[in-house]
């Protein structure tokens, strides 16, 4: 089994405290079972396990259950008191360890180990240990199931589903299965075999069809932060209007990022950083971006990371980001960036430890993980984030010209099923001069209410009516514009 070996040499590198930090309970203790039934006669040590509802229990061996004390202070007391040596597993003992009595009663039974070998395993979701008690401690990273693994996890519910449904036969869809091991990488033992249960008990096959909700019920169980949202609706590039280069582009890169074997000697795009006026399209190309690459869409808020607590937030961005690695391939789609990682008046040295954390992912990540990053004012990056290198290439999202105005009218019509036919497209396009995409689509909206109110059909005069009365962003902010397209014009590559 994955992880037995390491785990057998900590235990015997007579190191008196065992940190596991883990959601497999069961794994890891059926791993501890097997390292004690295999150990020699003469090193053999007892196993026991300790919970606070059910107290102090051996589990090496058959025996009648029989609970000794099921309080913290007792069980440390009765661990300090045994003569012999022994493994004992404490299960969530981690609220615990702020006790100034369990500390000291842990660090007695450490500085007697050369007596007597009483070894303590600490297992739980998470475990912060005291200061005092970090000399006598080693960790454990419990390994995720190999590709391996989790092939003979499938096969196992395969053949569980066989025997529980007599004259049936699962049907495996051999492309799927292969998916199916890759998708469930990442995962922990238990995760797995319920995901690959979950996938061949639906409806008694694998298929690509089981493929979009194991993903989906994936992304929930990593993503215990929050700080992640997986977007379920990916837009299709036929609903951006314009960003001709941009797509050109992304089109390009689609087989490299992919994978293909004729790409093979090519390396994987990194991303892209959008800069642009805001409301002209940047959050909308992210999420076309997932879909002409085909993979799921995964937007970080910086917004829940940042937190009161120091380094909580450093380590939500490290979960958040080792999320993204496990989701792999995808697309990160990183909203307005600059409000997440420049200095945001007393949290200036936090920003700059996620700047740093951030960075540092992005230049070591071995991961598919294409970045589209979105920006409205590039004066609040800094430097080291916007250098050649760090994204493949910075596209400037410019107000749309007159004929994108036309196409992006054209899509906010149809997708309102309003027939093109009845309006003209054109001369509402050249009246629209100065309007970003969304303000066009509110355009649309507002005059849909105004045609409703007087019991019409929507006509091109209630669209010029909303035109007429809307001052674009382009008028209110010009002066911010201007200087926004003028350093885009030298440092930047338009999209169209």
């Amino acid at each position: 089994m994955d992880g037995t070996r390491d785990l057998e040499l900590i235990l015997r590198s007579r190191t008196p405290i065992i940190v596991i930090e883990s959601r497999d309970e069961a794994r890891i203790l059926e791993l501890l079972q097997s390292i004690a039934v295999r150990s020699a006669s003469d090193t053999y040590t007892p196993l026991f396990r300790w919970t606070i509802t059910d107290g102090l229990q051996r589990i090496d061996i058959e025996l009648e259950p029989q609970a000794i004390n099921s309080e913290p202070t007792g069980v440390l007391k009765h661990i300090r008191a045994v003569k012999k040596p022994g493994i004992y597993v404490l299960l969530d003992f981690h609220p615990f360890l702020d006790d100034p009595v369990h500390i000291r009663l842990l660090k007695d039974i450490c500085m007697k180990y050369r007596d007597i070998a009483r070894q303590i395993v600490l297992i739980s979701h998470a475990v912060n240990v005291p200061n005092e008690l970090e000399a006598y401690c080693a960790r454990f990273n419990m390994a995720l199931p190999s590709d391996r693994e989790r092939a003979r996890i499938i096969e196992q519910a395969v053949s569980e589903y066989d025997k529980e449904h007599p004259g049936s036969h699962v049907q495996i869809d051999q492309k799927a299965h292969r998916l199916l091991i890759q998708n469930l990488a990442g995962l922990t033992y238990a995760d797995t075999q319920r995901l690959a249960r979950n996938a061949i008990y639906l409806d008694g096959a694998i298929t690509k069809s089981d493929l979009p909700g194991v993903m989906q019920a994936k992304y929930e169980l990593l993503n215990r932060g929050g700080a992640l949202q997986f977007e379920y609706d990916t837009a299709r590039f036929s609903d951006v209007g314009g960003m001709v280069r941009l797509k050109e582009w992304l089109t390009q890169r689609r087989p490299v990022f992919r994978g293909d074997a004729s790409a093979a000697h090519l390396d994987p795009p990194k991303g892209i950083l959008l800069l642009g006026i805001q409301g002209c399209g940047k959050s909308l190309a992210a999420k076309a971006t997932a879909a002409i690459f085909g993979v799921p869409l995964l937007r970080l808020d910086f917004g829940t990371i940042y937190d009161k607590y120091h380094g909580e937030t450093e380590r939500k961005l490290r979960e958040s980001l080792n999320t993204a690695d496990v989701m792999s391939p995808c697309v990160l789609w990183i909203d307005e960036i600059e409000k997440g990682i420049a200095g945001r008046e007393s949290e200036t040295g936090t920003s700059q430890r996620v700047l740093g954390t951030f960075l540092t992912w992005m230049a070591e990540r071995k991961s598919r993980v294409f970045i589209v990053a979105t920006a409205n004012d590039i004066s609040m990056l800094p430097p080291e984030l916007i250098r050649k290198g760090r994204f493949d290439e910075i596209f400037f999202v410019d107000l749309p010209s007159a004929q994108n105005r036309a196409s992006i009218l054209a899509i906010h019509l149809a997708s309102r099923e309003q027939p093109l036919g009845n309006f003209d497209v054109v001369a509402l396009a050249n009246s629209m001069d100065g309007f970003s995409g969304a303000e066009i689509e509110q355009a649309v909206v507002a005059a849909l209410y105004s045609a409703h109110a007087k019991k019409q059909p929507l006509a091109t005069k209630h669209i010029q009516a909303e035109v007429a009365q809307t001052k674009p962003l382009s008028v209110v902010m010009a002066e911010r514009i201007s200087v926004m397209r003028d350093w885009a014009a030298e440092r930047t590559v338009l999209c169209d």
